[in-house]
C-alpha cells in the first residue's frame, strides 16, 4: 500500500471510528451507563468478533493490516494525554479529613482482590492453560492477574458518583479517595510486572530499575519545582503552557518506554509532577483542552483494544472463566470495600455504597490489560475474558448501586446516610 493509499484509509477509518464510538458513548449515557460502555462495545463491534464475523471482506477493506501501526500510535497518543490528565487531577488531600477510614478501605479493597486474583491464578492453572497461559506461571504473571482484579477506575467512578447525587457525601468522597490510593498501589505493582527480565535496549534489569527509581525521584524533587518556576515566571499564554506540559508528558512517556516500561507510566508520573495553581487548584486552561483532545482520541484506543477481543474462537472454558472471574471480581471488591468502610465508621448502607462504587473498573482496567497483552503477560484468549469482565463489572455498577440504595436514591446530595463533606477534586469523566 502506497503512502497516499494509507492516508486515504486512515482518514476514512478515523471518520468511521469517531462517529460510531462517540455515537455509542452518547447512547450509553442516555441509557444511564458511562460512555466507556458504549465506546468499548463499538470498538469490539468493529473488530473480529462482530464485523470480522459478519463481513471479513469489509473488515479487511476498512482496517487493512498496514493501518494497524498507525491506529496503535493514535491510541498511545490518546492514552498519554488521558493519563497525564488523570495524574494531574489525582488529589489525595481528601485523606486529611477521613484518613484512617480511607486508608483502611484502600488497603482492603486492593489487598483482598489482589490476593484473590493471585490465588485464582495459582489454583486454576488448567483452565488458564487452555486459555493460552503456560502451565507454570512466572511471578510477574501471577501478580498481573492479581492486579487485574484489584483495579478501580477513578474517572468512571467519579462520573457515577456525580450522576447519583453522591458528590460531596461521605460515601462519595471515601470511594473516590480510596480509588485514588488503589490506583497508586496498582500502578506501582504494575511497574514491577512490566519490567522485562534480561536485557532491554542493552541495559540489564538492575540498571533499568535503578534508572527508573532515579528518574522518579528526579521528577518529584527536581522537575516539579523547575516546571513551577518556568510556568510562573515566564507567564506563558495558555496555548504555549499547554504545549509545554503536553510535550513534558510525551517526553516522560518516552523515557519510561525506553526503560522497558509502557508509556502509560511516564504519562501518569508527568501528570502527578505537573504543578498546580498557587492556591492548589487545577488550571482550567490546561484541563479543558486535555479533556477535549483526550476524549476525542480515546475511541482509537477502544478500537485497538476491541480488535484484540475475539469472542468467536473462545472455547467453552472461556465462558466459565468469564463468569467466575466476573463474580469473583465483584464479590471481592464489594465485600472488602463494604466491610472496611463499615469498620471505618460508616453505616452499613453507606458502606455498601462505597463497596459497589469500588467495583467499577472502566478504562483504567482496559489500559492495564492492553499493556499486559503487549508485554506478553496475557494470552489473546485471556485478554478477551478480562476485557469482557471489565465491561461487565462496569456495566453492573449502576444497577447494583440503584438496587442497594433503593428508594433513597432520590434524596438530596449530602443526605445519604451521613453529612456532606467538601467535594474532592474530580477526575476526568467518562473513563
Amino acid at each position: 500500500m502506497s503512502p497516499d493509499e494509507l492516508i486515504t484509509h486512515l482518514v476514512g477509518a478515523s471518520a468511521l471510528i469517531l462517529v460510531i464510538a462517540h455515537g455509542a458513548g452518547w447512547l450509553a449515557r442516555r441509557l444511564g451507563q458511562p460512555a466507556i460502555i458504549g465506546q468499548l462495545t463499538a470498538g469490539i463491534a468493529l473488530g473480529p468478533s462482530v464485523l470480522g464475523e459478519v463481513s471479513p471482506a469489509a473488515a479487511d477493506a476498512l482496517f487493512p493490516a498496514e493501518l494497524s501501526p498507525v491506529l496503535s500510535g493514535l491510541a498511545q497518543i490518546a492514552l498519554v494525554l488521558f493519563l497525564f490528565a488523570v495524574g494531574y487531577e489525582l488529589d489525595l488531600s481528601t485523606l486529611r479529613s477521613r484518613a484512617r477510614g480511607v486508608l483502611a478501605v484502600s488497603a482492603a479493597a486492593f489487598v483482598v482482590p489482589m490476593a484473590a486474583g493471585c490465588g485464582a491464578a495459582l489454583l486454576f492453572r488448567e483452565p488458564l492453560r487452555e486459555l493460552g497461559l503456560p502451565e507454570r506461571l512466572p511471578v510477574e504473571q501471577v501478580l498481573f492477574l492479581g492486579v487485574a482484579l484489584s483495579i478501580t477506575a477513578v474517572p468512571v467512578l467519579t462520573a457515577i458518583v456525580r450522576e447519583n447525587g453522591l458528590a460531596g457525601t461521605v460515601p462519595g468522597v471515601v470511594a473516590i479517595s480510596a480509588a485514588g490510593v488503589i490506583d497508586v498501589l496498582g500502578w506501582t505493582v504494575l511497574v514491577g510486572t512490566m519490567l522485562p527480565t534480561g536485557e532491554h535496549g542493552g541495559l540489564p534489569l538492575s540498571a533499568r530499575v535503578a534508572l527508573m527509581a532515579l528518574f522518579t525521584v528526579g521528577m518529584l524533587l527536581l522537575v516539579r519545582p523547575l516546571l513551577r518556576l518556568l510556568l510562573d515566571r515566564a507567564r506563558l499564554d495558555p496555548s504555549l503552557r499547554l504545549a509545554l506540559l503536553a510535550g513534558f508528558a510525551f517526553g516522560s512517556a518516552w523515557v519510561t518506554s525506553v526503560l522497558g516500561l509502557h508509556v502509560i507510566f511516564g504519562a501518569l508520573l508527568a501528570g502527578v509532577v505537573a504543578p498546580r495553581e498557587p492556591d492548589g487548584t487545577l488550571d482550567p486552561d490546561l484541563l479543558r483542552p486535555l479533556h477535549d483532545v483526550g476524549s476525542l482520541l480515546l475511541p482509537f484506543f477502544f478500537v485497538v483494544s476491541g480488535r484484540g477481543v475475539e469472542v468467536g474462537g473462545m472455547p467453552a472454558i472461556g465462558l466459565v472463566v468469564l463468569l467466575v472471574v466476573t463474580a469473583l471480581g465483584i464479590a471481592v471488591k464489594v465485600g472488602s470495600g463494604t466491610v472496611a468502610a463499615r469498620f471505618g465508621g460508616l453505616g452499613w448502607r453507606d458502606a455498601g455504597t462505597v463497596g459497589i462504587l469500588l467495583s467499577t473498573r472502566g478504562l483504567t482496567e482496559l489500559i492495564a490489560l492492553n499493556a499486559g497483552l503487549e508485554a506478553g503477560l496475557l494470552s489473546p484468549r485471556l485478554y478477551t475474558v478480562l476485557v469482557l469482565m471489565a465491561l461487565a463489572t462496569t456495566l453492573l455498577t449502576q444497577p447494583l448501586l440503584t438496587l442497594q440504595r433503593g428508594s433513597r436514591r432520590d434524596q438530596a446530595p449530602g443526605a445519604v446516610g451521613e453529612a456532606a463533606v467538601p467535594q474532592p477534586t474530580a477526575a476526568p469523566g467518562g473513563g
